[in-house]
Formats: C-alpha cells, sequence, structure tokens
C-alpha cells in the first residue's frame, strides 16, 4: 500500500514538474526581453555589492592602534576634549555625549567649540578626519 502510495505519489510530482517546466518556457518564449533584463539587472546589482565591499570596506581597528599623544599635547587638547572627540567619531549627538560624560549640553558644546579651534576645523566631520590624520583617533 505504501509502496503506491509513494510511487503516485512521484508521479504526480513528476507530472506537476512537467507542467510548470512547459509553463515556464512558454512564459520564457513571451517575456524574454523582461527575463533579459531582469538577469541583467540582479547581475549588475551583485557586481555593484560586490565592488562596493571590496573597494569600501573600512580597515580592521588594529590592535597595535598608538594614540599619537605628541599631537594632542602640542594642540592643548585636554584627556575630556579627547574623550569628546571620541565620541564625535562614533557618531554621537551633543545630547547624547552629555548624558554618557554627565555634564551638560552647553559644556559639551564647549569642548565641541575648542576642539574646533584647536583642529582647525568648522565641521565634525572635518574635525574628526584632522584627528584622524594626526593618529589621535583609530
Amino acid at each position: 500500500m505504501a509502496r503506491t502510495v509513494l510511487l503516485y505519489g512521484l508521479l504526480l510530482a513528476a507530472g506537476t514538474f512537467l507542467l510548470q517546466w512547459f509553463d515556464y518556457r512558454r512564459m520564457a518564449q513571451g517575456h524574454a526581453g523582461e527575463i533579459y533584463l531582469g538577469a541583467m539587472a540582479l547581475g549588475f546589482t551583485g557586481l555593484g555589492v560586490w565592488l562596493g565591499v571590496k573597494l569600501f570596506r573600512r580597515p580592521a581597528a588594529s590592535a597595535g592602534f598608538e594614540r599619537n599623544t605628541k599631537a594632542q599635547a602640542s594642540l592643548g587638547i585636554s584627556s575630556r576634549e579627547l574623550e569628546v572627540l571620541e565620541l564625535l567619531a562614533a557618531g554621537r549627538s551633543n545630547k547624547e555625549i552629555a548624558a554618557a560624560l554627565t555634564v551638560s549640553p552647553n559644556t559639551v558644546k564647549t569642548h565641541v567649540a575648542r576642539l574646533y579651534e584647536k583642529l582647525e576645523a568648522r565641521r565634525r566631520t572635518e574635525a574628526i578626519l584632522r584627528a584622524r590624520e594626526l593618529g589621535m583617533l583609530p
């Protein structure tokens, strides 16, 4: 009995597969252009993702990072300002930095303004980039 049921199931599966294959062939012939464009789009999407990963991968932070304390000292950046700079580099807002350091947002604004002066920057991104160039941030 089980053998008959299994054989019957296999025949139904084979018939369903055959019908789906015929339907696919009919659909592929009727919509060949769309299928070709879709395959090309998927290919270029995959290529773009692969290139993006290869070209724009950030290098892994090395365990051997040593902060350039000479640059920090020559610019007169205090340890508290360096903490603020690290939190800026992490993408935190002034309120988030204030909460993390348990100071007021106005104090954070003062630290950020002094960092801009010392690093000769006008924006957060410029200050972070300059600090990375000087070796103060990983």
